[in-house]
């Protein structure tokens, strides 16, 4: 398992109150776990990975996140088993909404 981490600052929307998981480690999918934090309004991301080597396509896919996204106190926890990068932001995007969803 490869492990990556990334943090963006300046996030300028918290994500919610109550945590979220989504999608499910098998292989070829992931898992995601967001949660509220204090991080002094960064958002926070640790993928664990089986596929290794891809560091450069996981940095791509997670500033397009946040670029849709921009998040504030708030850590991401991705379990990976190879999904494509399509799949990663459709599961970041489902994470999200549902966190959201559950203030409502």
């Amino acid at each position: 398992m490869e492990t990556l981490t990334f943090r963006f600052e300046n996030g300028q929307q918290d994500a919610g109150t109550a945590p979220q998981l989504v999608g499910v480690v098998s292989s070829g999918n992931l898992e995601v776990l967001i949660e509220p934090a204090t991080l002094g309004g960064a958002c926070e991301i640790e993928v664990k990975t089986a596929a290794h080597g891809f560091g450069d396509i996981w940095k791509a896919v997670m500033t397009d996140f946040h670029a849709r996204w921009p998040l504030a106190n708030t850590r991401i926890s991705i379990n990976d088993m190879g999904a494509t990068p399509a799949v990663v932001s459709l599961r970041l995007d489902q994470a999200v909404e549902s966190m959201q969803e559950g203030q409502s």
